[in-house]
């Protein structure tokens, strides 16, 4: 047998068995630790993992438009983390690295994708430099998927806009309920979690906007204090309300993500001066406790709910207790 047919024996085999690897890693509602350690263990690849999100986004968004916009180069940019990952094999990366992340449509990267806040006015507008959190992002290795979609100008347009809708995608839907109201403005960020159409999304909040889509979709987003994560290079609504947080499927992951994107930027003086002093030595992760809640006291108002829906409610809680 000549050298060449062995080789390209070889290629074969070895592409089935990347592929029957990826098959033994559940994708669904998967969490950065999750896919961190399949990273380790060399049964999943950051190509795999990108190649999963866009099948799903491409089965998925033509309904629930959550994401507006799909990076064109993330399958390259997932070749380069493999390829990292592979040449520092010895060396700690970050457990962001070559994970795909979806950002908010007002959050600016500074590549093929757009960044509109969800208007037709500034489809080609050209952005100077990637947000101060988006560079943080990439500097760790994170691979940035698309944009998210969001309520138009951050609800800004008009004051009786609905949740989820601008005049780029049309209106997002929640994915459990696709009658019910997705809130927003991150509407997209965290209907895109929900579908598993990503992992990790960022959104912005002025006035709700991290803390309500993510409530609305059953997933964790985080609303950082004002100045702990840069505005650099996200279209403002307020000064002194606009941050920038992250929505993941867990708290675990949502403070992995936080620790990422906090911290001083020269283009965010001085609001992420005064902020970075109290950024913990070590970052948040180091106070997640798995026991958390065990013999915390929850109170319930009933006043929200309907009779159908307290029971609903009350069985969780109970999944709680």
């Amino acid at each position: 047998m000549s050298v060449l047919a062995i080789l390209f024996i070889s290629l074969i085999l070895s592409n089935f068995s990347n592929k029957t690897e990826a098959k033994t890693f559940s994708f669904k509602e998967t969490t950065i630790d999750d896919i961190h350690k399949a990273f380790k263990q060399n049964k999943l690849t950051s190509r795999q993992l990108v190649e999963f999100y866009l099948n799903e986004i491409q089965r998925s968004n033509p309904i629930l438009k959550g994401i507006i916009e799909v990076n064109p180069d993330a399958l390259i940019l997932a070749d380069k983390a493999d390829q990292e990952r592979k040449s520092n094999a010895s060396k700690s990366l970050s457990r962001l690295h070559g994970i795909p992340v979806l950002v908010k449509d007002n959050i600016a990267t500074k590549d093929k994708l757009n960044t509109t806040a969800g208007s037709l006015a500034l489809v080609g507008s050209i952005v100077p430099q990637d947000a101060g959190v988006v560079k943080k992002l990439r500097n760790v290795g994170a691979i940035i998927l698309g944009k998210a979609t969001m309520t138009e100008w951050a609800a800004s347009r008009a004051t009786n806009l609905p949740n989820g809708w601008n005049g780029r995608l049309g209106q997002a839907l929640d994915p459990y309920v696709a009658s019910a109201d997705p809130s927003g403005s991150s509407t997209g960020s965290a209907t895109s979690v929900a579908a598993n159409m990503v992992a990790v999304a960022l959104g912005t909040e002025t006035a709700g906007s991290i803390l309500s889509p993510s409530s609305a979709n059953s997933v964790v987003g985080i609303k950082p204090t004002v100045g702990l994560t840069s505005r650099a290079g996200v279209i403002p609504i307020s000064h002194r309300q606009d941050t920038v947080g992250p929505i993941c499927r867990t708290v675990t992951d949502a403070v992995e993500v936080l620790d990422v994107i906090v911290g001083f930027d020269r283009d965010d003086f001085p609001a992420t001066k005064k902020a970075s002093i109290y950024i913990p030595h070590g970052g948040y992760r180091q106070f997640l406790k798995a026991d958390g809640l065990r013999d915390k006291r929850l109170g319930i108002s009933k006043d929200f709910f309907g009779s159908n829906d307290i029971k609903t409610y009350q069985q969780h809680f109970n999944t709680l207790r």
